[in-house]
């Protein structure tokens, strides 16, 4: 749906659910509260000088848990204001943008997993080299007992995530990859008046 305003509570709590667009595998869901805002996507768009009328999408579903109280921007209101914005060239601005917008978390949290199995993946690799090239007795012979500890824990550990991976849809594994960084906001272009 088109994102047409963007909203900043000011009391009351609210639950902002995702599954991007009805993509299998994935589900994002976020509690909202004071001081907390939603329809980043429109500031996005709004930042953009070179934006027409076409408003940008969102699959984002907000809803109401307690009575809640808040304001909102339309676009042409947000577009003035971020004019305003643009005017200061200010990085601080926007990290704090990236900082409190749930599309950059929610961004940051699947390539941080992405990276995190790599990391996995590629340790677990540099185990089983090793260890085909050293025999368990001859490390615990050694006096290395916390390389045999080693051995027999990243055993057990790729066996549980060879598990995990067999249950796992590969299909949606690999879209968490894809998922696209959000645009950055354009905060130096030059508003022509």
């Amino acid at each position: 749906d088109p994102v047409d305003e963007m909203l900043f509570i000011i009391r009351g709590r609210l639950e902002s659910v995702t599954t991007d667009g009805g993509r299998s595998g994935f589900f994002n869901r976020s509690l909202l509260k004071e001081g907390a805002f939603c329809g980043e996507e429109l500031l996005t768009w709004a930042l953009d000088p070179k934006s027409g009328s076409n408003l940008p999408s969102s699959t984002r579903t907000v809803k109401a848990l307690t009575e809640v109280e808040a304001f909102a921007l339309i676009a042409e209101e947000l577009k003035y204001v971020a004019s305003q914005f643009r005017r200061l060239h200010s990085r601080q601005v926007q990290h704090t943008f990236r900082f409190y917008s749930q599309q950059w978390r929610t961004w940051a949290a699947c390539f941080i997993q992405a990276a995190w199995r790599r990391y996995t993946k590629r340790k677990i690799a540099e185990i089983r080299r090793k260890e085909g090239g050293l025999g368990l007795g001859d490390s615990i012979a050694a006096g290395s007992t916390s390389l045999g500890a080693t051995i027999y824990a990243s055993r057990f550990a790729a066996n549980a995530l060879r598990g995990v991976h067999r249950l796992r849809n590969t299909k949606s594994a690999r879209e968490l990859v894809k998922l696209q960084k959000p645009p950055e906001p354009d905060f130096t272009a030059d508003e022509t008046d």
